[in-house]
Protein backbone atom coordinates (compact mmCIF):
# COMPACT_ATOMS: atom_id res chain seq x y z
CA UNK A 1 0.00 0.00 0.00
CA UNK A 2 1.43 3.51 -0.94
CA UNK A 3 1.14 6.46 1.72
CA UNK A 4 -1.20 9.16 0.38
CA UNK A 5 0.85 12.28 -0.61
CA UNK A 6 1.09 14.86 2.04
CA UNK A 7 0.06 18.20 1.43
CA UNK A 8 3.82 19.39 1.33
CA UNK A 9 4.64 17.08 -1.04
CA UNK A 10 2.30 19.05 -3.46
CA UNK A 11 3.95 20.90 -6.00
CA UNK A 12 3.76 24.72 -6.09
CA UNK A 13 1.59 25.38 -8.70
CA UNK A 14 -0.79 23.03 -7.21
CA UNK A 15 -1.10 25.28 -3.97
CA UNK A 16 -3.86 27.47 -3.57
CA UNK A 17 -2.49 31.33 -4.24
CA UNK A 18 -3.60 34.86 -3.07
CA UNK A 19 -3.30 36.73 -5.36
CA UNK A 20 -3.85 39.60 -3.29
CA UNK A 21 -0.60 38.91 -1.80
CA UNK A 22 0.98 38.15 -5.09
CA UNK A 23 3.40 40.98 -5.74
CA UNK A 24 2.96 42.48 -9.29
CA UNK A 25 5.21 40.91 -11.93
CA UNK A 26 8.72 42.73 -12.45
CA UNK A 27 7.65 45.91 -14.91
CA UNK A 28 3.79 45.38 -14.51
CA UNK A 29 2.11 48.97 -13.85
CA UNK A 30 -0.69 49.28 -10.95
CA UNK A 31 -3.27 51.85 -10.43
CA UNK A 32 -1.19 53.43 -7.54
CA UNK A 33 1.67 54.07 -9.97
CA UNK A 34 -0.35 55.71 -12.42
CA UNK A 35 -1.89 58.19 -9.19
CA UNK A 36 1.61 58.87 -8.18
CA UNK A 37 2.45 60.53 -11.40
CA UNK A 38 -0.61 61.94 -12.04
CA UNK A 39 0.40 63.89 -8.89
CA UNK A 40 2.82 66.08 -10.80
CA UNK A 41 0.07 67.07 -12.85
CA UNK A 42 -1.50 70.44 -11.43
CA UNK A 43 -4.59 73.13 -12.02
CA UNK A 44 -2.72 75.88 -13.13
CA UNK A 45 -5.56 78.29 -11.44
CA UNK A 46 -5.80 76.94 -7.82
CA UNK A 47 -1.85 75.23 -8.19
CA UNK A 48 -2.86 72.04 -6.69
CA UNK A 49 -2.38 68.39 -8.11
CA UNK A 50 -5.64 66.67 -9.56
CA UNK A 51 -5.35 63.74 -7.52
CA UNK A 52 -5.85 65.62 -4.26
CA UNK A 53 -8.04 67.99 -6.19
CA UNK A 54 -10.56 65.36 -6.57
CA UNK A 55 -10.48 65.26 -10.30
CA UNK A 56 -9.74 61.81 -10.73
CA UNK A 57 -12.47 59.70 -10.83
CA UNK A 58 -11.39 55.97 -12.20
CA UNK A 59 -7.81 54.44 -12.29
CA UNK A 60 -8.29 51.00 -14.72
CA UNK A 61 -4.31 49.23 -15.53
CA UNK A 62 -4.96 46.44 -18.24
CA UNK A 63 -1.49 44.87 -19.11
CA UNK A 64 0.38 47.92 -20.08
CA UNK A 65 -2.54 49.86 -21.19
CA UNK A 66 -3.89 52.59 -18.29
CA UNK A 67 -7.25 54.19 -18.78
CA UNK A 68 -8.25 57.31 -16.59
CA UNK A 69 -11.72 58.94 -15.91
CA UNK A 70 -11.28 62.71 -14.92
CA UNK A 71 -13.62 65.71 -14.31
CA UNK A 72 -12.62 69.15 -14.59
CA UNK A 73 -13.52 72.20 -11.62
CA UNK A 74 -16.48 73.31 -14.14
CA UNK A 75 -17.29 72.49 -18.02
CA UNK A 76 -15.93 75.74 -18.97
CA UNK A 77 -12.44 75.21 -17.27
CA UNK A 78 -9.90 76.95 -19.64
CA UNK A 79 -7.03 75.03 -18.57
CA UNK A 80 -9.01 71.43 -18.85
CA UNK A 81 -7.14 70.49 -22.42
CA UNK A 82 -3.89 71.35 -20.88
CA UNK A 83 -4.56 69.34 -17.57
CA UNK A 84 -5.85 66.53 -19.87
CA UNK A 85 -2.97 66.33 -21.95
CA UNK A 86 -0.77 66.84 -19.18
CA UNK A 87 -2.20 63.47 -17.28
CA UNK A 88 -1.50 61.76 -20.46
CA UNK A 89 1.82 62.89 -20.89
CA UNK A 90 2.83 62.21 -16.94
CA UNK A 91 1.14 58.54 -17.48
CA UNK A 92 3.22 57.58 -20.78
CA UNK A 93 6.64 57.80 -18.54
CA UNK A 94 5.97 55.05 -16.52
CA UNK A 95 8.23 52.90 -17.58
CA UNK A 96 6.45 49.93 -19.32
CA UNK A 97 3.24 51.92 -20.29
CA UNK A 98 1.29 50.88 -23.27
CA UNK A 99 -1.58 52.64 -24.37
CA UNK A 100 -2.83 55.47 -22.50
CA UNK A 101 -6.42 56.85 -22.77
CA UNK A 102 -7.80 59.97 -20.92
CA UNK A 103 -11.81 60.26 -20.55
CA UNK A 104 -13.31 63.50 -19.33
CA UNK A 105 -16.38 62.72 -17.68
CA UNK A 106 -19.07 65.03 -15.79
CA UNK A 107 -21.35 62.47 -13.89
CA UNK A 108 -21.18 62.68 -10.98
CA UNK A 109 -20.29 66.13 -11.31
CA UNK A 110 -17.15 67.23 -9.57
CA UNK A 111 -17.74 69.64 -6.37
CA UNK A 112 -15.29 70.42 -3.53
CA UNK A 113 -16.57 67.94 -1.46
CA UNK A 114 -13.91 65.79 -3.79
CA UNK A 115 -11.21 67.64 -2.08
CA UNK A 116 -8.83 65.63 -0.05
CA UNK A 117 -9.71 66.31 3.48
CA UNK A 118 -6.36 66.87 4.18
CA UNK A 119 -6.03 69.73 1.32
CA UNK A 120 -9.52 70.79 1.95
CA UNK A 121 -8.85 72.62 5.50
CA UNK A 122 -5.52 73.57 4.33
CA UNK A 123 -8.06 75.64 1.68
CA UNK A 124 -9.94 76.83 4.70
CA UNK A 125 -13.31 74.43 3.48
Amino acid sequence: MQDEPKPQDAPNDALPQDDAATPPAAGAITADQAKLVLRRVKDPELNLNIVDLGLIYDVNVEGSDVRIDMSLTSPGCPSGPEIMGEAEQQLKTIPGVGGVTVNLVWSPPWTPDRIEPRVRAYMGF
